[in-house]
């Protein structure tokens, strides 16, 4: 009884708390600064060719832009709590900017710390756990579906703890996502879209995703994509148990998918050349993976927080990747604008000049996509029974898996261009390339998975002598045959971590090599007073796809 009586008090405690920082937002940094950090993120245009789509499709379109939009206001809930609130406590337009960004008061490139007065540090777990939880309560609590994706994690009025499933927890939301979904679903012309949409509605009311996943496996030949519900962990990071909601809306590309297609049939080859002992690679990859590039119309959520992906790697089933691998989509407009927009000019402030001829785009999207690629080789499964990966290295996993999926995507342009499937290639542009990626990639912070999987990368690689950095002009040299060796057994070492379930390993490689060390970020700090943009932001809509 006094264990109860002392988490209500904690409970009734951190709500008086959250209440109050809500009503401190006033006091924050000036109008001028926060304005200078909403301009780090460039405005750009998000559309799309429609022409070929036929007017069912169009119209088909419009409901999945509003579906998304649901998916919008629950990841709101997720990763902050009362949006409206929140923003109608602050008079001006640039911190409400900065908050609509970064999905709450805590700056999401910048270790997640806070920008507004009155708010302490971002729960680790967000809001999918009570903010006042001990690991200790976690772990003694008794319910199967705790560690599941899927639920919510809440106190009753006792301070005892209990779980909400997603379809419960966001009924509202989820009820007329469902709706939506189906109209589109009737209006779909494409079977496979079709069958996957009802899947998707299914997935939603019962928080099984697994045949929809399988369902968006099996789809060729759709000209619009769809990805909508509870996807990605990294908001999660207490445990990294939780999915976070999110949606795209895409448009195929059909010229360059084409290009891409033949790929997918080689990853149980690339699987078996990895870099890495033969038990470390004995699981064999679907090879009905698919490849393709389309132009995103839409982001919602999770997705759409601080810095913009640009490839997807889904779904993150272990039963599907052995069962049909994975589909990777490269989001070829924004991916474009990156390039353009922020890789570029960093490259000239930090790229050796001698090299800088060797960055470009193709480069970059070769880079990009098979930095998803990589994700479905390697090992899901540990090799002592320790379960799966994620299971046995537990909130380690996001970071060590962006990090071996960017390593391994360079490993497989490598052995693509040995293996003549790449036509005349000149390697440097990839390694140079992926040099000037990396700057621009470690300026979103080390906070997040892709963060700390950047730095670990950067930081070994300068360990090994894969890079030097002249003095004098402040610039970085690629050593082609240090990289290349480099890459392999950082490569090896991440995958044997992994199928090991080493979870200390996983703890001590991310600890040490994880930070932005000071000459780093003196450099970091010359791109920013350039006024290079950080990353970009979205006009992004119906309207501006031309749809009523």
């Amino acid at each position: 009884m006094k264990q109860q009586l002392s988490n209500l008090i904690l409970a009734i405690l951190s709500v008086a708390i959250i209440a109050g920082c809500g009503n401190q937002t006033k006091e924050m940094k000036t109008d001028s600064e926060l304005q200078k950090k909403v301009d780090e993120f460039v405005e750009v245009e998000l559309t799309s060719d429609i022409s070929h789509l036929s007017d069912n499709q169009k119209v088909m379109l419009s409901y999945l832009f509003e579906a998304a939009k649901l998916m919008e206001d629950i990841f709101w809930k997720e990763a902050y709590g009362d949006r409206e609130a929140l923003l109608a406590s602050l008079d001006d337009q640039a911190a409400k900017d900065f908050v609509k960004i970064n999905y709450g008061p805590w700056e999401r490139l910048n270790n997640n710390k806070p920008f507004l007065k009155g708010f302490g540090e971002k729960p680790a777990g967000a809001q999918f756990y009570p903010t006042d939880m001990t690991k200790e309560e976690f772990e003694a609590l008794e319910a199967e579906d705790k560690t599941s994706l899927y639920t919510l994690v809440k106190r009753d009025e006792n301070g005892k703890l209990y779980t909400v499933p997603y379809h419960k927890a966001f009924k509202e939301e989820t009820n007329k996502a469902i709706e939506l979904i189906k109209k589109a679903a009737e209006l779909a012309e494409d079977e496979g879209f079709k069958k996957y949409l009802e899947l998707r509605v299914e997935a939603l009311a019962t928080d099984d995703y697994f045949e929809s996943d399988l369902a968006w496996m099996s789809m060729k030949n759709n000209k619009i994509d769809f990805i909508v519900g509870p996807i990605e962990n990294y908001e999660d990071a207490l445990y990294g148990y939780k999915a976070a909601h999110e949606s795209f809306i895409l448009i195929k590309d059909l010229e360059w998918s084409e290009k891409l297609t033949k790929f997918a049939a080689l990853l149980p080859e690339l699987q078996k050349s990895l870099p890495v002992a033969d038990e470390y690679k004995a699981e064999v990859p679907g090879s009905d993976s698919d490849l393709g590039a389309y132009d995103a119309v839409y982001y919602a959520g999770d997705c759409n927080a601080g810095s913009k992906t640009i490839a997807i790697n889904l779904p993150n089933d272990e039963r599907v990747h052995i069962e049909k691998g994975s589909r990777k989509l490269q989001l070829k407009n924004s991916m474009r604008y990156k390039f353009d927009k922020i890789l570029v000019p960093i490259s000239h402030m930090l790229i050796n000049e001698e090299q800088r001829q060797h960055v470009k785009f193709d480069a970059f999207f070769e880079n990009t996509m098979f930095h998803e690629v990589a994700h479905g080789l390697g090992i899901k499964n540990t090799i002592n029974g320790k379960g799966t990966v994620r299971e046995a290295i537990k909130e380690q996993y996001s970071a060590l898996e962006e990090g071996k999926a960017d390593i391994l995507g360079l490993f497989m342009v490598v052995k693509l261009a040995e293996m003549g499937e790449l036509g005349e290639k000149d390697l440097m542009d990839n390694y140079v390339t992926f040099m000037a990626g990396l700057f621009r990639s470690i300026r979103f912070g080390a906070a997040s998975s892709h963060g700390k999987a950047n730095m670990v990368r950067f930081n070994y690689f300068a360990e090994q002598g894969a890079f030097t950095r002249d003095e004098t002009t402040g610039t970085y040299k690629v050593d082609f045959d240090k990289m290349t060796e480099a890459m392999n057994s950082l490569g090896e070492k991440i995958l044997v971590i992994q199928g090991n379930g080493d979870y200390d390993a996983a703890k001590a490689m991310v600890e040490e090599l994880g930070v932005i060390k000071e000459q780093l970020q003196s450099d970091l700090n010359r791109i920013n007073e350039a006024g290079i943009p950080r990353d970009i932001r979205f006009k992004q809509g119906k309207e501006i796809l031309g749809l009523n």
